[in-house]
């Protein structure tokens, strides 16, 4: 697929999802996202001829903007009056996703905004292929669970399940994956992140050693996780094999690393150590932060 062709789908994509999202969101705000929206479209709307980089920058800006916006809203109730509450049955309609309707998330920066740490050919590659992919084979598997359901046919519902656990992983771990990194990134996290990192795990140099060396040892292709454990109230570090396998549920991810050999081959070869040494510099802790906020207001009852 050409450099070209990969732009198209992207905005085809970022168009789809700027539409979902205006259904989504109450009419009752003050406008500012529904004409943000509206403007991101419009944009697309008139373009003629081949997309630029530039261009495709432009539009993961006005898209990150509606983003955020959106997310301001859906926390708030509205930018305009935070007072007014919307019924559950209302809540639930604006944050359905239709079996089978997922689409790929833009990126909150461009393809070449993490160099040198990870190029802007590998970043381009993992968002519009290997995400692609994920969005595609978890919307496939869905649709083919309906019609099962529909059918009452169930020949073929173990294969479907595993394609949903596999692709659907894979999109939501990457979707994480995404804002998990930041160019002006690094460092350390701060406040109430950072000090349950030290509760944890006795200091933040020793939460990063056992992170970079789980990461390491993922064997095969997979991730490393810090997640939130509302059973055992406290943070862990865990592996998944693929995205799905030797994993634990009942927990929430907050920093996710993609050790599949697409995130990094191509710019560090067998090198995975070198890779992940220098993902450091550009984690994305305020991310994290947030994250992390709201994770840990979900508490079981321990056992």
């Amino acid at each position: 697929m050409s450099e070209q062709e990969l732009f198209q789908r992207y905005v085809k994509q970022v168009s789809e999802w700027g539409a979902q999202v205006g259904q989504m969101l109450p009419r009752r705000d003050d406008g500012t996202v529904h004409h943000d929206i509206a403007a991101l479209l419009s944009y697309i709307d008139r373009h003629d001829g081949e997309w630029t980089e530039t261009e495709i920058y432009d539009l993961q800006r006005m898209a990150d903007a509606v983003y955020e916006k959106a997310a301001a809203v859906s926390a708030n109730g509205t930018l305009a009056d935070e007072s007014r509450e919307t019924s559950e049955e209302e809540a639930r309609r604006q944050t359905y996703i239709t079996a089978g309707r997922h689409v790929l998330p833009p990126l909150p920066y461009s393809y070449d905004a993490l160099e040198p740490h990870i190029s802007k050919e590998i970043m381009q590659l993992h968002h519009t292929k290997h995400h692609q992919s994920y969005v595609d084979g978890l919307n496939k598997a869905e649709k083919m669970m309906k019609k099962a359901r529909e059918t009452n046919n169930y020949e073929l519902l173990k294969h479907w399940e595993r394609e949903a656990a596999f692709h659907g992983s894979g999109h939501y771990l990457h979707t994480i994956f995404w804002s998990n990194m930041h160019p002006k990134g690094g460092g350390e996290p701060h406040g109430e992140l950072l000090e349950q990192i030290k509760r944890d795990f006795g200091s933040f140099e020793r939460f990063k050693r056992h992170f970079t060396e789980a990461a390491k040892s993922v064997e095969g292709v997979g991730w490393a996780l810090l997640v939130w454990s509302p059973r055992s109230h406290r943070l862990e570090i865990l592996q998944t094999e693929k995205h799905q396998l030797m994993t634990q549920w009942d927990t929430i991810p907050l920093l996710v690393l993609d050790v599949w050999e697409h995130a990094y081959y191509l710019q560090y070869k067998n090198d995975r150590a070198a890779y992940i040494n220098s993902w450091w510099n550009i984690v994305h802790w305020r991310d994290v932060e947030e994250r992390f906020a709201q994770a840990r207001k979900l508490r079981w009852k321990p056992f």
